[in-house]
């Protein structure tokens, strides 16, 4: 952990060599605060999603549409009781044009300030629209800050990320986080 300011921040998580407005597909998982099962629970090899999971599951298919001019397809993607999976591919758009992305030391423009157009506004304008509709519906609900993305570099990648959210839900009771298998 370095200093920032004279006081301890948190060190990024992301690939520090790639603009995350470019070409590509991405793993994502976003979790709720502390774990807590708000999208619903694992019933017979099944997920039934409660109210606030059903609205992940909206929210996440509006996403194409509420964004047309990034180009994004939307692939496999599953709601667990405490979390989300998806793949999302950002395609070529006229926000992420390499040529223009560069400056003269070959350093990425897109690394701090204000982010738009790019993986992080997407998730940040999901779980926005996910947490005004627990609010507007008194839900108890909460995200966790972060979430985690990984950059699909190939076919291979991308076959078994697809099987890993394929059988997410039958795996559930391996997970480290299934004890509290009822949602809120």
């Amino acid at each position: 952990m370095s200093k920032y300011f004279g006081m301890y921040r948190i060190e990024t998580t992301r690939f520090r060599s790639w603009d995350y407005s470019w070409e590509g597909k991405y793993f994502i998982t976003v979790c709720t605060r502390n774990f807590d099962n708000y999208f619903g629970e694992i019933s017979n090899g099944k997920m039934e999603l409660s109210e606030i999971g059903s609205e992940v599951e909206r929210q996440w298919v509006k996403t194409i549409l509420l964004r047309p001019d990034m180009n994004l397809t939307l692939e496999d993607f599953q709601v667990m009781p405490n979390h989300f999976h998806a793949i999302i591919e950002i395609g070529p758009n006229i926000y992420n044009d390499k040529k223009s992305d560069f400056i003269s030391d070959g350093k990425s423009r897109n690394k701090f300030g204000s982010q738009s157009k790019n993986l992080g506004s997407i998730i940040r304008g999901f779980k926005a629209a996910v947490t005004t509709f627990a609010n507007d519906n008194n839900l108890k609900f909460g995200w966790h800050p972060r979430f985690h993305d990984h950059l699909i570099r190939n076919d291979m990648e991308l076959f078994k990320i697809k099987k890993y959210i394929q059988n997410n839900v039958e795996n559930w009771s391996k997970d480290r986080f299934s004890k509290n298998n009822k949602f809120r």
